[in-house]
């Protein structure tokens, strides 16, 4: 079964990003509405700009949506109120882009591992998710939430557990787990513990200390993807994955690594010389 591989459409990249996806047959995650000067500026022009550029993609869109200083089930009520109103935001946009998939994160502060913190935000992020997922489900988006700080799978695991909504699922970032993930908790166990949930992934290299977004090939990563993508094909439903990398260069390189859909590959190229 081919992969389905998507590639990170930055706002300095967007187009040769679409040209990659055009001459691949792959699909575009859209990162522009991620940024709250967007969000804040004139995006009713930008979703109409990216509704036409986009298009041209014969892949899935996907959506990522804001995540600076965001903070989800905070004991600060008006914080949650600019958190909930930022994500409605975006699951609006993603709604307008025909975007069926929302990534935002879970911002656990993974500095602190002590149970009581742990605990609370917890028992708060239930009722936020729960709400957020059934606004998205009205409007036909699937969340996503992804890891960032967390120190391992549970934290988020145990919150989708008990949460149980069928528009909240996970995103497995492979390079944050890796650098901000406990040594001793593995890619394998971070798989098979959001296995359940998980529908979609981001995948670049990093030197282990720092969260880089380089090409699989790249000098200095630490990570093999020819063992980490048999781990995740042997899933019973495989994720979509997406190449999150600064360069289209390295997105380029990169796909030499995935089963792609050849015959999605002839035909775009047909229809482009015609």
């Amino acid at each position: 079964m081919a992969d389905n591989v998507l590639l990170t459409a930055d706002r300095n990249n967007v187009e040769d990003v679409i040209d990659l996806a055009v001459e691949r047959g792959l699909g575009v995650e859209v990162m522009n509405f991620a940024y709250p000067d967007v969000l804040d500026g004139n995006w009713e022009h930008e979703v109409a700009t990216y509704r036409t550029i986009l298009r041209r993609v014969p892949g899935p869109i996907t959506m990522h949506g804001p995540f600076m200083d965001m903070a989800s089930g905070s004991p600060d009520e008006r914080i949650n109120q600019v958190c909930m109103g930022r994500y409605r935001h975006a699951i609006h946009i993603a709604n307008d882009l025909e975007s069926p998939l929302l990534v935002l994160h879970a911002n656990f502060i993974g500095s602190l591992h002590n149970p009581a913190y742990r605990e609370g935000w917890h028992k708060r992020n239930i009722p936020f998710w729960s709400r957020l997922a059934e606004y998205a489900a009205e409007r036909g988006v699937t969340i996503a939430i992804e890891n960032m700080w967390e120190f391992e799978p549970a934290i988020i695991a145990d919150l989708l557990r008990d949460v149980d909504h069928p528009n909240l699922r996970a995103c497995l970032d492979v390079g944050h787990a890796h650098v901000f993930g406990d040594r001793e908790c593995r890619f394998g166990t971070w798989l098979e513990t959001m296995a359940p949930w998980l529908v979609h992934m981001h995948m670049n290299n990093n030197n282990g200390t720092l969260d880089e977004h380089y090409g699989f090939d790249w000098e200095n990563g630490v990570l093999d993807y020819k063992a980490l993508l048999k781990q995740v094909r042997a899933l019973d439903t495989p994720p979509s994955m997406v190449l999150e990398m600064y360069h289209v260069a390295d997105m380029r390189d990169s796909l030499s690594y995935f089963d792609l859909p050849k015959q999605r590959i002839i035909d775009t190229l047909d229809s482009a010389a015609s």
